[in-house]
């Protein structure tokens, strides 16, 4: 019962720590470093507890991927990086390649489980390997997206429960790290957000094709204070946006240019931080499971 207790208590950490981060991305569109690194050493903490129980080695292995997911949030690379501006990207390329080497080792020689390899040290290096190549493949929107993703897989390396599938698909579910479940939860939450902009826009009277699913209307005067980008008239720019004072300042430019046209209004696609997706994800991971994975556990 303690073990239970003890997990249940990082699921809650991840939750409560996923939903704050959600609400400042909305606000602000920036979570501090420090928000992710409380969570994934409290929630992580809590797992060392639970791991610690099939003895030292475990323990250790899950301290040292617990390390590669800390270092993340950490500004140790900044100063190498003003000196040897390569250096930071080997070093950990190289801890990367030595903490899998140490749990490929460590299970090769005292196998997966008590005294060997723990699994939960196994789903969150996969998390971060998971969340590096997406990140490294552009197909998350930032580093954030990446460490967010990283941190859940350290806090909660494993959350097992369906609601559709037969019973026996809970030994194949339990293999999907919760990082994966929370990614692919996500994904299905995002489904609501171009039906919501459809009922917006039915409400009032805007009609644009398919622009109607995928943003709204506002007058050019606003651009400056809202999170989005504008998505008619089309406007295409090489600038890199990196924070969101930048950002602001792009909508600033782009407000006068379209004044300087006569244009009054826009059609907008709203700026969705991936962040609140992958909160919707977790506590649909923790209420209902995997549900993808879970419908189809039935083909």
């Amino acid at each position: 019962m303690p073990l239970v207790d003890v997990n249940s208590a990082a699921i809650g950490v991840l939750l409560v720590g996923f939903v704050v981060a959600a609400a400042i991305d909305l606000r602000t569109r920036e979570v501090d470093d420090r928000l992710w690194l409380a969570i994934v050493l409290v929630g992580g903490g809590l797992q060392a507890v639970t791991v610690a129980s099939g003895g030292a080695v475990p323990l250790v292995l899950w301290l040292l991927v617990l390390a590669l997911v800390v270092q993340h949030f950490l500004p140790w690379d900044e100063a190498l990086a003003r000196r040897f501006p390569a250096l930071p990207g080997f070093l950990e390329l190289g801890a990367y390649v030595a903490v899998g080497a140490g749990l490929a080792l460590v299970g090769w020689r005292l196998g997966i489980g008590p005294g060997g390899l723990p699994p939960d040290a196994i789903a969150a290096y996969a998390t971060v390997l998971i969340a590096r190549g997406l990140f490294e493949a552009n197909l998350l929107y930032g580093g954030a997206d990446a460490k967010a993703i990283m941190v859940a897989g350290a806090a909660v390396p494993f959350v097992t429960s369906v609601v559709f599938a037969p019973r026996a698909a809970v030994g194949i579910l339990s293999f999907y790290p919760f990082a994966i479940t929370l990614l692919m939860n996500g994904a299905l939450a995002a489904i609501a957000v171009p039906v919501a902009l459809f009922f917006r826009n039915a409400r009032h009277g805007d009609w644009n094709g398919v622009k109607t699913f995928t943003g709204y209307p506002i007058p050019v005067d606003e651009l400056p204070n809202r999170f989005v980008w504008v998505s008619d008239p089309t406007f295409r720019r090489e600038e890199d946006v990196e924070t969101a004072e930048e950002d602001r300042k792009l909508r600033e430019r782009l407000r006068d240019e379209l004044k300087a046209k006569g244009v009054g209004a826009v059609w907008v696609t709203p700026q969705i931080p991936f962040v609140v997706l992958l909160a919707a994800g977790a506590v649909l991971g923790v209420l209902f499971g995997n549900l993808l994975a879970d419908a189809f556990s039935f083909l």
